[in-house]
C-alpha cells in the first residue's frame, strides 16, 4: 500500500504477456538442463506483432538464470523477472528464487529459437546493448518491421562483421528481414519502423534521441490507426484483436500473463517492491444489480453541471472491484474472515453496510 512506501506511491501493476521462446538445442550451460524443456521468456506489451518476429534480443553482459516453471519446463530470465514470477505462482517453489544454472548474456549468444506465429522456422538470440534488467525480463522478442529500435539493431550487425565475432553471432543468423503485419496510415503497407528510420536519418542503434522519437510515432500510429495484415485475424484493427492474440496464445501454452511494477518502488523497509498475487477479498462495485441502483440514483441527483455527472458517470464505469483488507495493523476484522483487517478506505463503506442491517452491541471499531 501507498504508505507503506518510500517511494513509488501511486504505482501500479503492469501486465505483460510472457512470449515462450523453445531452446531448440541445448548446448553451453544450457546443457546441463537436459533433458528438460526449455524456454527463454520475453515480455512484451504488444502480443499482436509476435507474427513479425525475426530474432530474440539478449543483453550480452546483464546476469540471467535458469528457473524451474511450475509445469516441470525451465525459463531463463533474470533473476529480477524471477523474483516477480515466485510471487505469481508460476514457479515450482514459491516465495523463494532457486536459480538451477546462472549465466551472462554473451554466453547464449546464437541460441536457435522456436517463436510462436512468426513466419521463421528458427529465430536466433543476438546482442542488443540498450536492453535493461530493471524492465521486464532481459529477454526481448524482435519485431523489426514495427519497432524501430529493433530495426536499427539489425542494421548494425549486418553492417558490422567485427561486431558479429565478437559475440560468435554468423552471417547467417542475422540474415533475415522484417516481415510486415500492419497496414499503417500514412506508410501504407511498407514496414513501418524501416520507413521511419529512413525517413529520420537513422542509422544505428546509438541514434538514441531520434529512435524515442521513432518509436514514439511508429508505436502510437500502429496501435491505435493500424490494421493487420497477416494471421486469422488479418483486416481487423489492431487494438481490437491485442487481447484476443493474447488469449489464443496463452490457451496454445505459448504465452503466459505477468504482471511487475510500472516503476521501481521501494518499501519503508528498503526492499524492492514486487507483483504478488494473494488471497484477497474486494469490494465488488462492479456488481451489476448494485451498479444499475447506483446508475438509477445519479439520473435523479441534480450535479447542477455536466462535467460533475460526467465525472461520476466515469468513476462508475471504471470502478469494479477494490481490494477491501489487509492482514496487518490497526481496525476491524473481517466478521466472516478474521484473519483480515478492514482497510482504512474501506471501513466506511462497510460501516454503512453494517448499519442497514442491525446493529451489533458486541463489535468494537477501532479507528
Amino acid at each position: 500500500m501507498d504508505h507503506d512506501r518510500s517511494s513509488g506511491e501511486g504505482v501500479g501493476p503492469q501486465e505483460y504477456t510472457l512470449i515462450k521462446m523453445r531452446v531448440q538445442e541445448l548446448h553451453g550451460k544450457l546443457a546441463s538442463l537436459a533433458p528438460k524443456v526449455v524456454f527463454l521468456i520475453a515480455a512484451t506489451l504488444r502480443p499482436e506483432t509476435m507474427y513479425g518476429q525475426t530474432n530474440c534480443w539478449l543483453g550480452p553482459d546483464l546476469n540471467y538464470i535458469a528457473v524451474e516453471a511450475k509445469n516441470g519446463n525451465v525459463y531463463v530470465c533474470t533473476k529480477r523477472a524471477a523474483r516477480n514470477m515466485v510471487y505469481q505462482g508460476m514457479l515450482r517453489v514459491e516465495n523463494k528464487v532457486l536459480p538451477i544454472v546462472e549465466m551472462k548474456g554473451y554466453e547464449l549468444m546464437g541460441t536457435k529459437l522456436t517463436a510462436p506465429l512468426t513466419s521463421y522456422k528458427t529465430i536466433y538470440t543476438l546482442p542488443m546493448m540498450t536492453v535493461k534488467e530493471d524492465k521486464g525480463t532481459g529477454v526481448v522478442t524482435s519485431v523489426p518491421s514495427d519497432a524501430p529500435d529493433d530495426f536499427a539493431a539489425l542494421i548494425d550487425l549486418k553492417n558490422k562483421p567485427a561486431l558479429r565475432e565478437k559475440y560468435g553471432i554468423t552471417e547467417e543468423m542475422v540474415n533475415v528481414e522484417p516481415v510486415p503485419i500492419i497496414d499503417v496510415p500514412e506508410f501504407g503497407t511498407l514496414i513501418s519502423a524501416p520507413s521511419v528510420c529512413q525517413m529520420m536519418g537513422i542509422k544505428s542503434q546509438n541514434d538514441k534521441e531520434k529512435l524515442v522519437e521513432a518509436k514514439e510515432k511508429v508505436y502510437l500510429r500502429g496501435f491505435y490507426e493500424g490494421t493487420l495484415i497477416i494471421g486469422e485475424f488479418k483486416g481487423k484493427k489492431v487494438q481490437e484483436v491485442k487481447k484476443a492474440i493474447q488469449e489464443k496464445l496463452v490457451k496454445a501454452g505459448e504465452a503466459e500473463l505477468y504482471q511487475e511494477p510500472e516503476k521501481q518502488i521501494i518499501s519503508r523497509s528498503g526492499d524492492e517492491c514486487v507483483v504478488a498475487l494473494c488471497d484477497q477479498w474486494y469490494l465488488d462495485y462492479g456488481e451489476s444489480e448494485w451498479r444499475k441502483q447506483v446508475e438509477q440514483s445519479l439520473s435523479d441527483l441534480d450535479t447542477y453541471h455536466g462535467e460533475v455527472r460526467r465525472n461520476f458517470e466515469a468513476t462508475i464505469d471504471w470502478l469494479k472491484g477494490h481490494t477491501c483488507a489487509r492482514t496487518y495493523g490497526l481496525g476491524t476484522r473481517l466478521p466472516w474472515d478474521e484473519k483480515w483487517v478492514i482497510e482504512s478506505l474501506s471501513d466506511s463503506t462497510i460501516y454503512m453496510a453494517y448499519y442497514t442491517c442491525e446493529s451489533h452491541p458486541t463489535q468494537r471499531f477501532v479507528w
